[in-house]
This record gives structure tokens, C-alpha cells and sequence, in this order.
């Protein structure tokens, strides 16, 4: 059997008793570094760097020796984990291009992979909970109108430059879109609400166009409103009121 290569000077004495012990268990097998690569998990290389000093072998790798050499991990294990804590305490002498953080390239790319997926999960769960939140599949900002008081069933949200749909349905004689059932609001530049969504939409069907129907009443819907009233005989001042609504209704 060659001699081994005498250790590292550097090295911690936790370390070095788990590789001498894993060297004498490689001895009593008779088996080469050839022979534990072909019957563990781990190449001809990496033995060469755990059982020189050069590399703090994994957990995985004590466990395959103790199995093909017959032998109770169990006293291994303890020695390798006494060992791992003065590794990563930076005692280990490794060899610098295999090791990081103490950690060997496996586990290391084994935690890596790890934090990545509870990363991927962490953040699909916090996407899952925004979607139930907020629930952008629905379009609350279209719920229908109470008949009764005019007002709608959620409060009114203002987003720049998002257009909400115009379904303008003749009900009771009257033109409605859903929005809004006001007869009576007064509404001039800057105003805002669902009763401006309801007068834009109502404009844009009688061909008299307001913008994008967003709820918020500025100069085009301001000058959509005048371009109507002269058309229907009403005082032409785009301000929207109950002579205005009347006939946005009819």
C-alpha cells in the first residue's frame, strides 16, 4: 500500500482526525482511489483531495466509504461533523478551488439549488396572494348601478389613461350604461367619479367623442359636452347638469 502524503501543517487537529480515520478505513479495504470511484458517488479526484487534506468531504461521501467498507457510519459521521464546524470556522487547509465557505462544490451547489427553489416558491406565493387580493380577472369597475340612489357598489378609483368599457342599454326609456343612474350631477373640469364615466360614455354614443372614458372630466370631455349641448339647443358651457342629462338620456 503507498504511503500517504503527510498533511497539511495548517491543518485543524478536528479535521485531520477524520482523515486519518477515513485513511485507515480506505487501508484495511485494500481498495484503490480507482475502486472507491467506481463504487461511491464521488470521482477518483475527489477522494485524492478528502483523504489529503485538500477538501472537507461531505457527509454523503463518509456515509458511501463506512457502506463499502462494511463499516458503522454512525462514529464517522460524529468525527465529520466536529470537523465541518472547524472548517467552516476557516481552519481547513483546502486547496482553494474546489471549496467555498467550507463547503465542498456538491453541497455547495446543493444549497444553492435549495435557496433557489424556496426562492421560485417564496415568490410565486406572494404572487398567488397579490392575484387573490386584488383579483385583476374582474372587473369591479363595471358593476352595475344601485337604481335606487345612483351610486355603485364600489368606490371609484381613478388610473390614468385606462378606458373602461361603455355598454349603453335603453332601460325604462332611458339611456344607461351601468356606471351611474344621475339625472342631476353637475360635473365641470376636474371632476371625477363614476357619474363622469357614465356622461363620457354616453357622449361617445351619441358620436361625440370625450377620450378615453377613464372617469375624470377634462378639456376634451369638457369640449365633447359643449359640441353636444349646441347640437340639442342647451346652453352651450360644458358644464354637465340636469338639462344636459336629460338628454344624454334620451
Amino acid at each position: 500500500m503507498p504511503r500517504w502524503k503527510e498533511l497539511p501543517a495548517s491543518l485543524d487537529e478536528r479535521v485531520r482526525q477524520l482523515v486519518v480515520q477515513l485513511r485507515r478505513l480506505k487501508d484495511r479495504s485494500g481498495l484503490s482511489l480507482a475502486s472507491l470511484a467506481v463504487k461511491t458517488s464521488y470521482s477518483r479526484s475527489s477522494w485524492e483531495r478528502y483523504l489529503n487534506g485538500k477538501q472537507l468531504p461531505p457527509s454523503d461521501a463518509v456515509e458511501e466509504l463506512a457502506r463499502v467498507c462494511g463499516t458503522d457510519p454512525t462514529r464517522l459521521l460524529v468525527l465529520h461533523e466536529v470537523a465541518a464546524e472547524a472548517w467552516s470556522e476557516g481552519m481547513g487547509a483546502g486547496d482553494g478551488t474546489d471549496d467555498v465557505g467550507g463547503l465542498p462544490v456538491r453541497d455547495r451547489a446543493r444549497r444553492t439549488t435549495w435557496v433557489l427553489v424556496a426562492t421560485v416558491v417564496a415568490l410565486a406565493a406572494a404572487l398567488v396572494a397579490v392575484l387573490v387580493t386584488t383579483k385583476p380577472w374582474q372587473d369591479d369597475d363595471a358593476k352595475p348601478a344601485d337604481s335606487a340612489t345612483g351610486n355603485t357598489q364600489t368606490p371609484f378609483i381613478f388610473m390614468q389613461g385606462r378606458a373602461r368599457p361603455c355598454h349603453v342599454q335603453r332601460k325604462n326609456g332611458e339611456l344607461r350604461v351601468g356606471y351611474s343612474a344621475t339625472r342631476t350631477t353637475l360635473m365641470d373640469l376636474k371632476s371625477s367619479g363614476w357619474e363622469v364615466l357614465e356622461a363620457q360614455c354616453l357622449l361617445k354614443h351619441h358620436g361625440f367623442d370625450p377620450g378615453i372614458p377613464d372617469g375624470s372630466y377634462g378639456e376634451r370631455s369638457k369640449k365633447a359636452a359643449q359640441d353636444f349641448q349646441k347640437d340639442r339647443g342647451l346652453v352651450v358651457d360644458g358644464v354637465i347638469g340636469p338639462d344636459t342629462w336629460g338628454e344624454l338620456r334620451r
